[in-house]
């Protein structure tokens, strides 16, 4: 376990025992809910993924608890493209857990309340990059005075005068404004309510009009993110730059931030013109068509596995035989789709793949010492990749090292990139795997949802029809939802494919209602 690993675990202790020793009634009050580490990763790399390679970070978390968003952006981008980190939070207790865990790591906490904290004086001293899970403290939790003196700040920084029934984080959102560089990044993990009622339209409007907002991800209701608040989520994502008439809002619900459910691109005029955002982005009544069932209703959708290092981990059959290695640590792997022979991988009966080279993923999770101890043979090999290896940025954050991430068969798969050929033939291929072999990151794994997966467990038969379907889907189809790169190269990411649309499907899904009826 590497310092970053032992530092996030600490943290978790810390957050467990901070929790444990408040009651429910005291942090629905103080507005402290602690954000899940997982969700956590999610939102800062999707963070690190918008700001690009090259720029280094100065990071600030108006609301920074334990630093579950800095240990996070940490593994994300990497210490090295910190520049400058901060955060601020006015429980002392937390504050001091937070800046003895993160002092050598580059953050300084200050132990104060963000909203009288007087903002930077100048663009170089403001931050290029704010993540914040804010305190969900109702109004009614806030005094007359304190109310007061937040909606004067949060106009002073933008403009915008907050409702009185507006809660702290409206308030959190507002006042960082004034902390944000130019073209800054801002990321908030929020409750999604204000994309509805009345208090909101404030907080919207300077979505609008002071910032450009680039998304807002909805969680499904009944997908709380926390699990000692009963509170639907949203994550909202915003450039400090003036907006235009040109600029397109992405936005998706449900599933996960990477791969949601839905996504649709719209217009600020068309947020504009709709009182509640949640209506949004399917399309429902007015006249106006019925939201479409599309690819992420009928399925998971993940990248395949990224293992660090393909030459190492991915070894032939020769190679594991004449090294000696555990069978019970090689998991079959697919090779690339340009060497397949046709859409359909057929397996043999041992689940292997009918390939002309079968190859294999090394993943094995035990420690270094029982490596070391029970599998001589595979501890030999892992120690050619000892500080080469084992220092590339993937495999340094991860514990062991050597372990892989956790990527199932997956029945069907769609090709990540292509050209397109002659004849119609579109860039990208769906494919029937038969096999126990998994999918290296060329592919998209495609999963079935409940409903699809027990109508395929009753009648396999049901896969076949659903793969010649997906098939069929027109090539334009798959290249909207996609992006295209100098000479004519077609990407699609996992939330890309799942936005496609399902026409003439084996099974109907009616997004609209969430409910998933077979033919």
């Amino acid at each position: 376990m590497d310092a970053l690993d032992r530092l996030e675990a600490e943290r978790q202790d810390a957050q467990a025992a901070l929790d444990e020793a408040s009651s429910q009634a005291e942090r629905n009050t103080r507005g402290q809910f602690a954000t899940p580490p997982a969700l956590a990763q999610q939102i800062a790399a999707e963070a690190v993924r918008r700001l690009g390679d090259s720029m280094r970070i100065a990071f600030l978390d108006p609301a920074v608890g334990t630093g579950a968003f800095y240990s996070a952006l940490l593994t994300a981008a990497g210490g090295e493209r910190i520049g400058r980190a901060a955060g601020y939070e006015i429980d002392l207790s937390v504050a001091g857990r937070a800046a003895a865990l993160w002092k050598q790591q580059g953050l300084t906490v200050y132990e104060a309340d963000f909203t009288v904290a007087p903002p930077p004086a100048s663009e170089r001293q403001r931050f290029d990059l704010i993540i914040c899970n804010p305190p969900y403290v109702r109004h009614h939790h806030l005094s007359q005075a304190t109310k007061a003196r937040l909606r004067e700040a949060s106009e002073a920084a933008t403009g915008i005068r907050l409702s009185g029934l507006a809660g702290l984080y409206c308030h959190f959102m507002l006042l960082s404004h004034a902390w944000m560089r130019r073209d800054a990044l801002g990321v908030w993990l929020v409750p999604s309510e204000f994309l509805d009622v009345n208090y909101g339209d404030a907080v919207k409007r300077y979505l609008l009009d002071r910032v450009a907002l680039q998304r807002i991800h909805r969680y499904d209701s009944e997908d709380l993110q926390f699990a000692d608040a009963l509170v639907s989520s949203a994550v909202v994502i915003l450039s400090n730059r003036p907006p235009t008439d040109a600029d397109q809002v992405e936005l998706s619900v449900g599933g996960a931030l990477e791969s949601p459910r839905e996504t649709r691109m719209v217009s600020r005029a068309e947020l504009r013109r709709t009182p509640k955002w949640t209506s949004l982005p399917a399309r429902q009544g007015n006249g106006k068509s019925p939201a479409r069932a599309t690819l992420g209703d009928a399925f998971v959708i993940k990248r395949g596995i990224v293992t660090g290092d393909n030459s190492f981990f991915v070894v032939n059959a020769e190679t594991a035989r004449k090294r000696r290695l555990p069978r019970k640590f090689l998991t079959p792997m697919l090779p690339s789709p340009r060497e397949l022979d046709g859409n359909e991988v057929r397996a043999g009966e041992d689940g292997l793949p009918l390939l002309a080279e079968q190859r294999f993923l090394i993943d094995c999770d035990l420690p270094p010492e029982e490596v070391r101890r029970q599998f001589p043979r595979l501890w030999s090999y892992l120690q050619e990749g000892e500080g080469t290896v084992s220092d590339r940025y993937l495999c340094r954050h991860r514990t062991p090292w050597y372990r892989q991430e956790l990527r199932p068969a997956a029945p069907l798969l769609c090709t990540y990139m292509g050209r397109s050929a002659p004849g119609g033939r579109g860039p990208f291929r769906f494919i029937l795997n038969h096999s126990s072999a998994t999918a290296p990151n060329v592919y998209l794994a495609m999963y079935p949802r409940e409903q699809l997966r027990d109508a395929i467990e009753q009648d396999p038969n049901l896969l076949r029809a659903v793969w010649q379907q997906l098939n069929e889907i027109d090539p334009q189809t798959m290249i909207a939802a996609g992006r295209v790169y100098g000479g004519g190269l077609h990407k699609i990411e996992p939330r890309e494919l799942a936005s496609v649309p399902l026409d003439d499907f084996p099974i109907a899904l009616s997004p609209a209602t969430d409910q998933r009826l077979l033919v």
